[in-house]
């Protein structure tokens, strides 16, 4: 079984590409075909394809088959490993926040 390290890793560096993020978004509004992404997108359909393999891998995409057509949605579970690193640095951040704010009051008193 795959860390929760090594799960975070594999999202941050398949967003970390401005090309993947936008193919991402992109599968956010609907199901498509890697030849449907291609006309979207300024990049080769080879490229798209490795594009669309790392989000696979990351877990952030699925792909299924219908003849000679590869249609890929995204797979919302992908984001959990991102979503916990947020959340887990939004409690982090708010408590020191709130720490500050209270420092703050007691040096204006």
């Amino acid at each position: 079984m795959e860390s929760a390290v090594a799960a975070e890793n594999k999202v941050f560096q398949a967003l970390a590409d401005p090309s993947r993020r936008a193919i991402f978004e992109s599968l956010t509004r609907g199901e498509a075909a890697v030849k449907d992404l291609t006309a979207r997108f300024d990049i080769s359909q080879p490229a798209v394809s490795q594009h669309l393999a790392a989000l696979k891998d990351a877990g952030l995409v699925n792909g299924r088959r219908e003849g000679r057509c590869v249609y890929y949605r995204v797979e919302p579970r992908g984001m959990k490993p991102l979503i916990d690193w947020i959340a887990h640095y939004r409690a982090f951040w708010t408590e020191h926040v709130d720490r500050l704010e209270r420092l703050l009051e007691k040096m204006d008193e």
